[in-house]
């Protein structure tokens, strides 16, 4: 009555409607613009096939070799650097070849290494490809999610694991609406160590692996980075969300089978000689523990395999007879994970283990920090075999 309302419940008057509809003058620039980008296209085609690709958010036709190239690299260098100095190695082969990504990180690139060479940062209203988004981890995950709505670009944005919480509303509706965004969170575990049980990820991997649709990859080492960077580029319907460590990881020796099962998630690293009687399952930076945990198991007679389980949610969409080859549930199993140990008990059953932590972590260098939560080969060798 205040406001001189006089119409009643979700009734539009006529004269607002009109003045609301934007259809017929949309449609009339919408018109207009197709115009000018038909004439454009005739003067400048090459230009305009690229604008359409990235538009689409198709990749470059030599994206799957380039991939394959930086895989191959990796496995022939065998370096021994933390994953996320191998995500910046992935980034600086794929970041010339893909104009459309537009990197950037939440006023911590010198730690999140999302930048590459020849990378300029965006400025005020110039041209750029990597932005500092300073230290508002939401309002960057927002407005990646916002560019990837626009189109023709891929946006990735890096901060610690931990800060991830601020992120998390804007990480679930990129994840909703199926947007390709690319999240880099590095510092990942305790391994960050002496700053302590503020900054030291636990349950945020977990935390992160229950959102819908958002695929989350922890990987081991430089193959295995590459790969999920390959993949996450080429995840056009969906955000992916990378948790990578600090600390140094060793290069793992592999197959050409192996390289190639990574992409489904989880596959057998290390084989078992003979019959596997234990299944060590492990990722990131608890992957080399898993390796020395079965060298001493293989000497107690105790025949041991090694799966790597990069991303979860991957290895679940595979179908159950490779689930069912590479987990084979009569055979005792053992996760190993420095974080949150609750997700991990659909994979060993009521008779496996898990080792992990659930609590707060420590402020000691990350080697003191290991031993002290017993993530230390001698102590999973003496869970699995009991």
């Amino acid at each position: 009555q205040a406001l001189g309302w006089e119409y009643g419940p979700f009734e539009i008057p006529a004269d607002l409607y009109a003045a609301w509809d934007a259809r017929a003058a949309g449609a009339q620039r919408e018109a207009q613009w197709n115009a000018r980008f038909a004439t454009w296209r005739s003067a400048h085609g090459a230009a305009a096939a690229e604008f359409e690709r990235r538009m689409a958010g198709r990749l470059p036709d030599d994206f799957a070799a380039r991939a394959a190239r930086l895989v191959a690299e990796a496995n022939s260098k065998a370096e021994t650097v933390a994953s996320r100095k191998a995500s910046q190695y992935a980034i600086e082969a794929f970041a010339p070849a893909l104009p459309e990504m537009l990197g950037g990180s939440a006023d911590l690139t010198g730690s999140n290494l999302t930048n590459w060479k020849g990378a300029q940062p965006l400025l005020g209203g110039g041209t750029g490809r990597h932005i500092s988004y300073g230290v508002r981890e939401f309002g960057m995950a927002a407005i990646m999610n916002g560019i990837a709505l626009h189109g023709g670009y891929i946006p990735f944005g890096g901060t610690f694991l931990t800060f991830s919480d601020y992120s998390r509303n804007a990480i679930r509706m990129g994840a909703l609406m199926r947007r390709r965004v690319i999240h880099v969170f590095t510092h990942d575990s305790i391994g960050l160590g002496e700053d302590g049980p503020t900054h030291q990820a636990v349950e945020h991997v977990s935390s992160l692996r229950l959102i819908p649709g958002l695929e989350v990859w922890r990987p081991c080492d430089t193959v295995e980075t590459a790969v999920a960077w390959q993949l996450a580029l080429q995840r056009d319907d969906a955000p992916t969300a990378l948790a990578l460590s600090r600390q140094n990881l060793p290069f793992v020796p592999r197959t050409a089978a192996q390289i190639e099962s990574i992409a489904r998630g989880g596959y057998v690293l290390a084989e078992a000689s003979g019959a596997p009687q234990r299944i060590l399952i492990a990722t990131g930076s608890e992957v080399a523990l898993a390796l020395a945990a079965k060298q001493l198991l293989d000497v107690q007679g105790i025949a041991t395999r090694v799966v790597s389980m990069p991303s979860t949610e991957a290895f679940d969409a595979q179908d159950a007879a490779y689930r069912a080859q590479v987990l084979p549930a009569a055979v005792r199993k053992v996760a190993i994970e420095a974080g949150s140990t609750a997700l991990w008990w659909k994979y060993v059953g009521t008779d496996g283990a898990v080792v992990g932590l659930d609590r707060f972590g420590e402020s000691a260098p990350a080697g003191r920090l290991f031993e002290f939560f017993g993530l230390t080969p001698e102590h999973v060798a003496q869970v699995a075999s009991g």
